[in-house]
């Protein structure tokens, strides 16, 4: 049995709980970013004469760059190990935050939201490996739950200091982004481990030592070389056998994509566009900043909420229901949001519903492949899901310079989230978790 198996097959440890605690903090600065920009934007724009247009593409830009890394760097995880790719990519982050904050001009501003993005790309894909590899089965969908819900908590943290900052210089928010991404930095340079899977494939220099002293701190029983050569036979039987995987599994594959572009279409334009849209519809910018902050609360739950009701039905039809109730309650919101306390009471709504679909992609994806290629599958799903987060605001920007109004976004946008049911529908027969026979089994 590799370390990995017996990972999943044995209890949590308080030591893996640290680890999944550490991934959250670090997903927390994906949605900081995210909002920095949208809070922000009402300020930005008015500072360098933006048009919807431009201020969409520079909302994109850090987008692009999250594509850029999470396809380009995420590589060489296998190549020099999460941990060190993990630091590189927060010394981007740093890096990018600050200058931003220090921008004169949007060009400039716009080169620095793309160095973040790679940097955030970079950790978002090497995190969401770590917190899979650290968990066993019983608990895996709560922790990738945990997980994304430091996405609402980043965002939740960057709507307090935008706040705060309303009236004020809006290079604050960037700034305080910055020292968060430096303190990320340093507490993983001192604390985290290197994934035990990524040092069993290598087998380098000192791997085996360092393999069983996290396996101590884990209270699991050490391995040994043999251990080691047997769990390499394995993989290379498993990687044999993956041959040709791409025509096997392509209509599932299309379908996964589609339901990732879908969901990450609405995800990106709530949180980018909706303190700008509200401020447009007549509300102060303090309380666009209050409105945008209620669905970035809702979004530090909502991924919780998603992994409990999984527990009850299957996680492709509790997807459905997410998808079919966020596009509702986007619309319910944006027409509500001229009485603030309505607006903000729906506006926590939609934070959970549409960050439980991020959720529950994550969810829904793995099972549609066979172990030995469900990295490789996941991991071009999220990356063509990222078209969906990069065109969403400069659609949306395109839209409003054409004279579009907030409701009329919200309402294209949330066509765009209800169609990711049926895509959910459609991808009922190649889902094994929907199948009469592994109901029965699971019951069993």
């Amino acid at each position: 049995m590799n370390i990995t198996a017996r990972i999943s097959q044995a209890p949590m440890s308080g030591y893996q709980w640290l680890i999944i605690g550490l991934c959250t903090f670090m997903n927390c600065l994906d949605g900081f970013d995210v909002m920095a920009v949208a809070f922000t934007g009402p300020s930005v724009t008015e500072e360098f004469a933006l048009t919807g247009s431009q201020f969409g593409l520079l909302v994109s830009v850090g987008l692009i760059g999250m594509a850029i890394g999470s396809m380009l760097l995420a590589p060489f995880a296998d190549l020099i190990g999460r941990r060190p790719l993990i630091l590189i990519s927060l010394a981007l982050g740093t890096i990018g935050m600050f200058g931003a904050a220090m921008a004169a001009s949007v060009t400039v501003m716009g080169v620095f939201r793309l160095v973040t993005g790679i940097g955030v790309g970079g950790i978002l894909a090497s995190t969401n490996v770590i917190a899979s590899e650290f968990s066993n089965a019983k608990n895996r969908g709560l922790a990738i739950g945990v997980y994304t819900a430091g996405y609402g908590i980043g965002a939740t943290v960057a709507s307090m200091v935008a706040k705060s900052a309303v009236g004020g210089d809006w290079r604050i928010v960037f700034y305080a982004g910055g020292f968060g991404t430096l303190l990320a930095l340093l507490v993983i340079a001192a604390v985290l481990p290197e994934s035990v899977a990524f040092l069993e494939q290598k087998r380098s220099g000192g791997a085996p030592a360092r393999i069983n002293r996290t396996l101590a701190r884990m209270r699991l029983e050490p391995v040994t070389g043999a251990d080691l050569d047997r769990a390499a036979e394995a993989r290379a039987t498993t990687r044999r056998a993956a041959s040709g995987w791409l025509k096997d599994q392509l209509p599932p594959t299309v379908l996964l994509w589609i339901v990732f572009i879908t969901i990450m279409f609405g995800f990106y334009f709530v949180n980018s566009w909706t303190p700008t849209l509200l401020v447009e519809k007549g509300l102060s910018e303090g309380a666009a900043v209050t409105a945008g902050m209620a669905i970035s609360i809702g979004g530090t739950v909502g991924s919780v909420l998603y992994g409990a009701a999984a527990r009850l039905r299957t996680p492709r039809v509790v997807l459905i229901g997410f998808s079919l109730l966020s596009a509702v309650m986007m619309i319910v919101f944006i027409v509500s949001t001229s009485t603030l306390w309505l607006g903000f009471g729906i506006g926590v709504l939609v934070g959970a519903l549409i960050n439980g679909c991020i959720a529950g992609a994550y969810t829904v994806g793995p099972p549609l492949y066979p172990a030995n290629i469900r990295s490789v599958g996941m991991g071009w799903a999220l990356g063509m899901g990222r078209i969906g987060a990069i065109l969403s605001p400069t659609i949306a920007g395109m839209l409003k310079d054409a004279g579009a109004s907030a409701t009329q976004l919200y309402v294209g946008a949330a066509v765009v989230v209800a169609a990711c049911a049926l895509v959910l529908v459609g991808l009922r027969r190649h889902d094994p978790d929907s199948r009469p026979a592994a109901q029965e089994a699971v019951a069993a």
